[in-house]
């Protein structure tokens, strides 16, 4: 008989190996080899990274194409046919809203447009076709980061979603700090909206220096140059739009970080400061600190130093145009020796899951984007819930308990058996959907499973201790008459996804 009991003491030993990921000196300690434990196929290496999960679709795609045109495809998202993704959108009206929208149907302080935002951002990151394209939004929201929920942002997060990260997320990041730089929401988020000419507020120059930019390589004395500089831009109090007010600006010749400008009135104050985001965005510090941040993404948590130089190079050569620099991390070599050097977060975890089960959405209402979203926020991963300015880590380290390992043990085991959440668009027999010709032992079908849902068979010990659950070895027969197949193929399919290959991206 199949028991929370059973399932857990088989899960014991891949929870361990998992454990491990994050910390490679220990898991050499116990003969993991992380590269080893997912296919070493370089397509399907480039879909794990650059989608929240691989799909039979997307890599079959990816195949017929070959890898080069299938990255040009992605980086071409507007091409990309995205029904799915526009219907739930449909769903979602206030996720993209402008300002005066988001006033004109919600309360002054209402948490409905937070909520909008981060459903649509799960359900973009599940059912997207676009996905480098919402990879790559993830990333940016993540690095200008506004908290959603965060004071006083509840009519103007949503629109610098859509304004700022959205709209220049494969533009240039010079033109999408400057949107940042001129948006409610962040002047708000990092309280450059309260600063005036008596008290010019440091918390917003800091933070595009130190997080947004260059890094720590300022002084206190540029940071107070830079409280000064930026003073003028707020917000107008009865639109709530954005507003360069030069009474509230200082004036008075500013130099930060090899930046110089007269700033001689407060009438070019505003021209003074974008000119300040476009010689930060163009600083080889900011260069060098995007290359490290995109190697962490989507290559290594330890950035390879070779390519980090060679992005930052891409970057400054391309005047901060994203897309090449995308291209070229992942045509690198750099890129193709990194397989098993990531392992997934939360949320990747969960969508991941949901595109290889072949999870569809509830076909109307957002019950499921709801449950899905508050799993998130359980899990300490919820689209941006992060309450800090530098946005969520992205390493594993940081992700690896036990308590959240068993979290995902448990999203496994409801979204393989169909429990919780219940408003997915299901196969109608999902062993079959994943196995459809049922092999001779239970050896072999989870090595099918494996293949199916990992991209590759797992480790021996891995495959015994999957099917411990079941009270089965490797060579027990199965046959189509096995009365305790269909009891025990959800556990299976679940401790397949438990096992370290899953975990890794």
């Amino acid at each position: 008989m199949t028991t929370r009991r059973t399932l857990l003491a088989a899960g014991a030993a891949t929870a361990v190996a998992a454990t491990v990921l994050a910390a490679p000196a220990e898991a050499a300690a116990v003969s993991l080899d992380a590269a080893s434990l997912v296919s070493a196929d370089p397509i399907a290496h480039l879909v794990r990274r650059a989608t929240f999960g691989p799909t039979p679709e997307s890599l079959a795609e990816a195949r017929k194409l070959g890898a080069v045109a299938w990255l040009d495809r992605q980086l071409d998202p507007t091409k990309i046919a995205d029904p799915v993704c526009d219907e739930l959108m449909a769903r979602l009206p206030l996720a993209g809203a402008s300002i005066a929208t988001t006033r004109s149907k919600l309360a002054k302080n209402s948490y409905d447009g937070f909520k909008q935002l981060g459903r649509a951002a799960v359900a973009r990151a599940a059912w997207s076709n676009r996905q480098l394209f919402e990879m790559t939004v993830m990333f940016f929201a993540n690095h200008l980061h506004v908290a959603a929920p965060s004071s006083q942002t509840w009519d103007s997060r949503a629109d610098y979603d859509a304004q700022v990260i959205r709209k220049y997320a494969f533009g240039r990041f010079a033109d999408m700090l400057k949107a940042s730089m001129k948006h409610p929401a962040m002047l708000t988020f990092l309280d450059n909206r309260s600063s005036t000419k008596a008290h010019p507020n440091e918390n917003y120059a800091r933070e595009l220096m130190e997080l947004h930019t260059v890094g720590l390589v300022y002084s206190e004395q540029d940071v107070q140059a830079g409280a000064r500089l930026l003073t003028g831009l707020t917000v107008n109090k009865t639109t709530g739009a954005y507003l360069y007010d030069g009474s509230k600006h200082v004036t008075g010749a500013v130099e930060i970080l090899g930046f110089k400008h007269a700033n001689a009135t407060a009438a070019v104050g505003e021209s003074a400061a974008l000119a300040f985001a476009d010689h930060l965005a163009m600083h080889p510090a900011t260069a060098q600190r995007l290359a490290t941040k995109l190697c962490q993404r989507f290559v290594a948590d330890v950035a390879p130093a070779s390519l980090v130089t060679k992005l930052a190079k891409v970057y400054l050569d391309n005047k901060t145009a994203i897309k090449p620099v995308l291209k070229a991390l992942f045509t690198s070599p750099e890129f193709a020796a990194a397989i098993g050097q990531k392992t997934r977060t939360p949320i990747e975890d969960l969508t991941a899951t949901i595109r290889t089960l072949g999870l569809g959405p509830e076909k109307s209402g957002l019950q499921l984007l709801d449950a899905l979203y508050n799993g998130l926020v359980y899990a300490g991963n919820a689209p941006f819930r992060w309450a800090p300015p530098n946005g969520y880590p992205d390493v594993a380290a940081a992700w690896a308990s036990p308590s959240g390992f068993l979290l995902r043990c448990n999203n496994h085991l409801n979204l393989a058996a169909g429990w919780y959440p219940s408003w997915f668009t299901r196969p109608a027999d999902m062993l079959k959907s994943l196995v459809p010709t049922l092999p001779g032992t239970y050896g072999a079908l989870v090595d099918a499973l494996a293949t199916r849902l990992v991209g590759t068979k797992l480790p021996a010990q891995h495959t015994a201790a999957v099917l411990s659950v079941a009270g089965k070895l490797p060579t027990s027969p199965l046959t189509a008459s096995d009365k305790s197949l269909a009891g025990h193929a959800p556990y299976l399919i679940a401790l397949v996804l438990d096992a370290p290959s899953f975990q890794l991206r």
